[in-house]
C-alpha cells in the first residue's frame, strides 16, 4: 500500500482509529497518479490526535508542513478528477502564456512601425521576468515594447493565437512592468471574427498610460467575447522621452469574472516578521458595484491570541453613496483572496474567505453589525488627512498560517496580492471569479 511507504502513523496518539484504516489495491486506486502530499484530501500531521501530539510523520520530512492543506485542489487532485469523470478539457480555462518558449504561445506580431520583442531583461527595467524572478539561470522571458527607441506615433501589435472562449464574461489578467513615458499608451483590444467580419472587428477594453511604478503589477480586465477571437496588445509611443517601455508576462485568460479590486502589498516578507501580533493593517477603501464602501483589515502576524497566522476582516466604511443605500447592508458577499502567483492559472492554489452581510446580525453591544458605518462605526483619519467612519470587522483569525504562505507562490519578488469582490447574492448566480480557473 503506497500510503504506508510514504507515511508513518503513530497509533498511540490516534484518537479515532477508524479514520486510519488502510485499503488494499483491490479496493482503491491512485489511478496512476503519484502520491500527493499536497492533496486537499490529505490529513494534516495532527489530524484526529489525542492532545497536541502528531498522528502522522511523513517519511520525507520536508512534507511535514505540506500535508493537510485546505487551500484548494492540487494539480494531482485535478488530474484524478479528470480521470474519474472523463474530463477532456477545462470548462473555464482559455489561455496561459509565460513567454518561456520561442514560439511565444503562438502569438503573432501585427502591422506597425515597431514590434514587440521577447526579452530576458531591459536596461531601463525590468531586470528580469516575472515568472522566474531571475532565479533560474538561462531562463526567464517576457514581451517588451520599447518606447525609448521609437518615434512619436509608432505602434506595435502583439496578437494572441485564436481563442474560443465560452460566450459571456472572461477575465484577462497579466503582469505589466511599466517604464514607459507618461504619454505612451498600452491598449488592450479584442479582435472578434464572424461571418459578417471575416477580417475581424476590433473592440477596445482598456488603455493604460505610461509612467507607472517601475515594478511588476497585476492587471485584471473583464472581457465579453462571443466569437472566436484574438486578444491584441497595442503599444503606442508618445512625444515624451521614455527610459523603457511596456513589458508583459504571465498572461492568463479564463471564462470567469475578474476580481473587482486588487491590493498590492510590497515588502511582504519583512512585514510578516516585523509586524507585532495584534497589529492590523488596512487596505485602501473600495466601492462595490452596488455602491457600498468597504475595506479589509489584515493581521499580518496574527492577532495577539493567534500569532503566526494571517487574519482577515472586512469592514464597511462610510462612502459617497450611503444616503441612497439600504441599511443594514443586506446579503452582500465579500470574497477575500490571497493570490498564489503561479504563472499558469491552472496551477494556482489561491486562499480565499467569504463573508456575507446578514442584515439582522447583532454586535456584542446589541447594535446591527452591518448598519451604516456613520451610525455604528468609529471615526478614522486616513493618511491624507481625510476622515471617515469604519464599521466593525468580521472575518477569521486563521486565514492562512505563515508556514502555508511559504509553501506556495503567495509571496513573489517579496510582493503579495489580495483580490477582493463584493456582490449581492443574486448577482452570484452568474459566473464569478473562482479560486481555480481549471475546474
Amino acid at each position: 500500500m503506497m500510503k504506508d511507504k510514504m507515511l508513518i502513523t503513530i497509533q498511540s496518539t490516534v484518537g479515532k482509529e477508524h479514520n486510519f484504516k488502510s485499503r488494499e489495491d483491490s479496493e482503491s486506486s491512485a489511478l496512476g497518479i503519484p502520491y500527493d502530499y499536497g492533496s486537499v484530501m490529505h490529513y494534516s500531521k495532527t489530524s484526529f490526535n489525542i492532545g497536541s501530539k502528531a498522528t502522522i510523520i511523513t517519511r520525507i520530512p520536508q512534507f511535514s508542513d505540506v500535508i493537510g492543506q485546505r487551500m484548494g485542489f492540487s494539480a494531482n487532485d485535478l488530474a484524478k478528477l479528470s480521470l474519474l469523470y472523463n474530463c477532456t478539457k477545462s470548462s473555464t480555462f482559455v489561455e496561459s502564456c509565460n513567454f518561456e518558449q520561442e514560439n511565444i504561445c503562438g502569438m503573432i506580431g501585427g502591422p506597425g512601425e515597431a514590434k514587440w520583442e521577447q526579452r530576458s531583461s531591459v536596461s531601463g527595467g525590468p531586470p528580469n521576468d516575472f515568472t522566474n524572478m531571475g532565479q533560474c539561470k538561462g531562463k526567464g522571458s517576457f514581451m517588451h515594447f520599447s518606447s525609448s527607441s521609437t518615434h512619436s506615433g509608432d505602434r506595435a501589435l502583439l496578437e494572441s493565437r485564436w481563442l474560443y472562449p465560452k460566450p459571456g464574461v472572461q477575465c484577462l489578467h497579466f503582469f505589466l512592468h511599466n517604464t514607459a513615458a507618461a504619454d505612451d499608451v498600452l491598449n488592450i483590444w479584442v479582435r472578434e471574427h464572424d461571418k459578417d467580419n471575416p477580417s475581424g472587428k476590433m473592440k477596445l477594453f482598456k488603455s493604460i498610460l505610461g509612467g507607472g511604478m517601475s515594478s511588476w503589477e497585476l492587471h485584471a480586465i473583464n472581457l465579453e467575447v462571443t466569437q472566436k477571437s484574438r486578444v491584441v496588445f497595442e503599444g503606442i509611443s508618445g512625444n515624451m522621452t521614455s527610459k523603457g517601455g511596456f513589458s508583459l508576462d504571465d498572461v492568463n485568460m479564463a471564462s470567469t469574472k475578474c476580481p473587482q479590486h486588487i491590493w498590492h502589498i510590497h515588502n511582504m516578507t519583512k512585514l510578516l516578521t516585523s509586524t507585532k501580533p495584534g497589529t492590523k493593517s488596512y487596505s485602501p477603501r473600495f466601492l462595490s458595484a452596488a455602491g457600498y464602501s468597504f475595506q479589509v483589515g489584515v493581521y499580518l502576524n496574527g492577532r495577539s491570541d493567534r500569532p503566526g497566522y494571517v487574519g482577515v476582516y472586512v469592514h464597511l466604511t462610510s462612502g459617497p453613496n450611503d444616503h441612497r443605500l439600504q441599511w443594514p447592508c443586506p446579503w452582500q458577499q465579500v470574497t477575500m483572496i490571497l493570490m498564489d502567483q503561479q504563472s499558469d492559472i491552472r496551477q494556482q492554489m489561491n486562499n480565499h474567505r467569504m463573508v456575507t452581510t446578514d442584515p439582522e446580525k447583532l454586535s456584542s453591544e446589541g447594535e446591527l453589525y452591518w448598519d451604516n458605518p456613520s451610525k455604528v462605526g468609529s471615526k478614522v483619519t486616513a493618511s491624507d488627512g481625510t476622515t471617515y467612519y469604519r464599521g466593525p470587522g468580521f472575518g477569521t483569525s486563521s486565514f492562512l498560517s505563515h508556514r502555508r504562505i511559504k509553501s506556495r507562490n503567495f509571496i513573489k519578488g517579496d510582493d503579495a496580492y489580495f483580490l477582493f469582490s463584493m456582490e449581492g447574492l443574486l448577482e452570484l448566480s452568474a459566473v464569478t471569479y473562482v479560486e481555480r480557473a481549471s475546474l
